[in-house]
């Protein structure tokens, strides 16, 4: 099945969204499809062997619309932009407003003089001067039907094809309203050839072309509001964007040149200065430097890079001088991906957006049928024929199909754009719906719960022996083994800085530990199995099992005598792990701990973080099957992980959710992706995803509730109850208020903040917003100010990134800080 991208052109409602699905639905060889009313575009699959485009582009154009196949790359983050094609929607529709705006005040004026007595024209007063009275508000609508023919273009031609829309709805109301006028016109021949001036001028006062103006007036006015605001959904793609600097400065046989981002290739040594962005995804290869990665992670506390260490572009270069090879570039870099996941995301539907689609596909022709009944209804019980009309016109002007189309799109369009800033990148709708569903979270102890990197806690001697001996034995010994304990052994020995041995006669003893002569004594060094093969009932070994009790790894170094001492290494939880689990707590979601470490340990750490249950011992396989399991008890179940041996579960679980740090299968596996490794963005996750479902259930809600509480009053329904009346420019202007009214809320989801239990990594970091620095000189003026705070030990200020990262010595209040930058005349956040 092959995967095609079709623009579509001509789509104004949910109406025409359900039509063209239909038409595209009805080709043999096509599926999934999925109509983008927000985007204008259509994804599909089709069989090759079955069908082609060509074959979709005309059914789609026999449906009335057109669709042209196309890459479907970033036209999201356009908005409202203008490009080189041309005026953007927004300002075409600007122009139309207010070109008709000016025509529809004069018409208003004449049709609302009778009722305001305003100062009318001898020529024009008078039951005598009605004809050239009514004529003069006829040729001021002219020019509102013209500017606003699409509507009448679009909605009679689709009305010809027995599929109406929303355009549909507006051309016959305004041009029901706009016929009965000029019949008008047409009986005032007779009754002024018969001297009847009472009949003329109550027929002055019984036409309607103000009526048939205002309508396309405020639904352009509408449409164009709402342009407006739909093109600010892609802020957060369109900022994405623009983090890539446009040039980058590369060093090329000894020569720095700036060059265009685009012509850098994989391989080229790129010189990044302070405060400039990072152009590409590279290695470091000199220099040391904090990097502020909050654009692509979300991250807020920046992170030291050094040689070795690699960096991701579109972030923002601290305070120190970098060298990095360019490793990725153009649309393979981390940058272009996320784009391309968010894009990918918001032109997806989730499925509660089929409730909106099923109503869709029948609105209109029930509208129709609704305008027609509550015309015949009036005639019958005894209204004019002007009156009944007038019912019906305002009922098909207040039906806003629109509303209904744009609940869900638009949401889910901004709640993945301001997910992406945040460092969560869901990769479809569905993922971002069903994870608000969520009942369990199961999290794999060791990369995600854990650091994933051991570490030495402790070391505990026998008599006689010195911490310097123990070390430099311990370390001679790990020096050829393989074992991920061993990193860590031989970095704690580095650091304490002792003594350099070399070990003879290197040999794995398997299930033990290892063995070697060092100084011409047999060592050996590992697990409790050393003890019992030396008989040794030391009292160390009952303090090293408390430990392994507490969740640290004991290992025991011996000769052939006695036992040394031991050590003690541990992969200790996150920093901010026990934050971040007891914010998902107060989402009352139930969290479950599985890892393949030994049940002790696991349990350990469990118990310390506030996990109830804890499965240890697992393969790749257990951990599905639990999942599974789960699931069958009919819980919902999230799957948080980051190793290959976690991609079945991550598959399985309703959904998976991969941290950023986690290897490229487990990330492929997963619905949602983590940049950061930081567990608190998983409660903001959590978060943002119960936030715009709130968002699409609240929105659809004001959109079916508008319209059933619509229509029936534009049909007349409250009329004998109570005396009220919605006149179809009211019916009008509600119409465009709705449509707006559900944007503007889905906008509310842009500012959108991370969770309050977030943590910090780094207490004595702070990080700030600066607004307000144009140069170098405020820079310095920054700095200088931050610095003079007592407790700062060092400030590093990008121009670039608008950010301030401090450093303290001791802790300081950030209001006190906000402040200091506030008096050098800057603002800070």
């Amino acid at each position: 099945m092959k995967k095609v991208h079709f623009d579509i052109k001509g789509m104004s409602c949910s109406s025409c969204q359900a039509h063209v699905q239909k038409a595209a639905e009805g080709v043999a060889g096509v599926s999934r499809v999925n109509v983008n009313l927000l985007k204008n575009c259509m994804d599909l699959e089709l069989d090759e062997a079955t069908t082609s485009e060509n074959t979709v582009c005309q059914a789609v154009a026999a449906a009335g619309y057109e669709a042209v196949v196309s890459n479907g790359g970033g036209e999201t983050a356009k908005g409202v932009k203008k490009t080189a094609d041309g005026p953007s929607e927004y300002d075409v529709m600007k122009q139309r407003f207010f070109r008709s705006l000016a025509f529809l005040i004069p018409l208003m004026y004449l049709s609302m003089q009778g009722m305001a007595h305003w100062p009318l024209p001898k020529c024009l007063h008078g039951a005598q001067n009605t004809l050239p009275f009514l004529f003069l508000q006829f040729l001021l609508l002219l020019p509102i039907l013209f500017l606003n023919r699409k509507f009448f273009s679009n909605g009679l031609r689709h009305l010809m094809l027995r599929s109406p829309n929303m355009d549909t709805l507006i051309a016959l109301g305004s041009g029901a309203a706009l016929i009965y006028s000029i019949a008008g016109i047409f009986k005032l021949g007779p009754l002024m050839a018969a001297g009847n001036w009472e009949a003329v001028g109550m027929l002055r006062m019984d036409v309607h072309f103000e009526s048939a103006g205002m309508i396309l007036v405020l639904i352009t006015f509408g449409k164009m509001l709402e342009t407006r605001a739909k093109g600010r959904t892609g802020e957060a793609i369109s900022k994405l964007m623009e983090l890539a600097p446009a040039t980058a400065v590369v060093l090329r046989d000894g020569v720095e040149s700036e060059i265009p981002l685009e012509q850098v290739v994989k391989g080229d040594t790129v010189i990044v200065r302070p405060g400039s962005r990072i152009p590409v995804d590279g290695t470091v290869l000199e220099g040391r430097s904090a990097v502020d990665q909050s654009a692509i992670t979300g991250e807020s506390i920046p992170v030291e890079k050094t040689v070795g260490d690699t960096v991701t572009g579109a972030t923002v270069n601290g305070g120190g001088y970098l060298q990095i090879r360019a490793d990725a570039v153009g649309e393979d870099t981390t940058l272009a991906q996320i784009v391309r996941m968010v894009e990918d995301a918001s032109a997806s539907k989730a499925p509660i957006a089929k409730i909106a689609d099923r109503v869709c596909g029948v609105f209109v022709p029930i509208v129709l049928g609704l305008a027609l009944l509550a015309t015949v209804c009036w005639l019958l019980v005894g209204a004019a024929f002007g009156v009944a009309l007038t019912f019906g016109i305002a009922v098909l002007v207040i039906s806003c199909p629109c509303a209904l189309g744009l609940a869900t799109p638009v949401a889910i369009m901004v709640g993945t754009g301001r997910g992406a800033e945040l460092g969560i990148l869901f990769k479809n709708a569905e993922a971002l719906e069903n994870f608000h569903h969520v009942d369990t979270i199961v999290l794999d102890k060791t990369g995600t719960v854990t650091e994933g990197r051991p570490a030495v806690v402790d070391c505990v001697l026998a008599d006689g022996v010195s911490e310097s001996e123990f070390w430099s034995l311990a370390a001679a010994l790990e020096h050829s083994s393989e074992h991920p304990l061993a990193q860590a052994i031989l970095s704690h020995a580095i650091e304490l800085n002792t003594e350099e041995l070399q070990a003879e006669e290197f040999e794995t003893k398997p299930g033990i530990g290892v063995t070697a002569l060092v100084k011409g004594r047999r060592l050996t060094i590992g697990n409790r199995r050393i003890v019992e093969s030396l008989g040794d009932d030391s009292p160390l070994v009952a303090q090293a099992e408390a430990r392994a009790e507490a969740g640290e790894t004991p290992l025991y170094l011996a000769d052939d005598k006695q036992l040394l001492g031991f050590l003690t290494v541990a992969d200790k939880p996150r920093a901010n792990a026990v934050a971040a689990l007891n914010a998902l707590r107060s989402h009352n979601i139930d969290l479950v701990m599985l890892t393949g470490d030994n049940k002790r340990t696991a349990e350990a750490i469990g118990k310390s973080l506030g996990f109830t249950k804890v499965y240890a011992e697992l393969y790749p396989n257990d951990k599905e099957r639990i999942v599974r399991e789960m699931q069958a008890e009919g819980h919902r179940v999230a799957m948080v992980g980051d190793g290959i041996n976690d991609a079945p579960a991550l598959t399985r679980a309703d959904v998976g959710v991969a941290i950023g740090a986690g290897t490229d299968i487990a990330i492929e596996s997963a619905d949602i992706v983590l940049s950061s490794s930081d567990l608190n963005t998983l409660e903001t996750a959590l978060a943002l995803s119960q936030a715009v479902m709130r968002n699409i259930k609240m929105n659809l809600f004001w959109a079916f509730f508008y319209n059933l509480l619509g229509i029936p009053i534009a049909a007349g329904a409250l009329v004998k109850l109570c005396g009220i009346r919605l006149t179809p420019m009211l019916g009008a202007a509600a119409m465009s208020c709705s449509s707006v009214f559900v944007v503007t809320n889905a906008l509310r989801l842009r500012f959108f903040r991370r969770g309050k239990n977030t943590a910090i990594d780094d207490p004595n970091t702070v990080m700030l917003k600066v607004r307000g620095m144009h140069c170098e000189h405020c820079v310095r003026y920054v700095t200088d100010a931050l610095r003079g705070v007592d407790g700062v030990a060092d400030v590093s200020v990008s121009l670039e990134g608008k950010s301030a990262v401090v450093k303290l010595s001791r802790p300081v209040l950030r209001e006190n800080l906000v402040e200091a930058v506030k008096k050098a005349g800057f603002k800070a956040s």
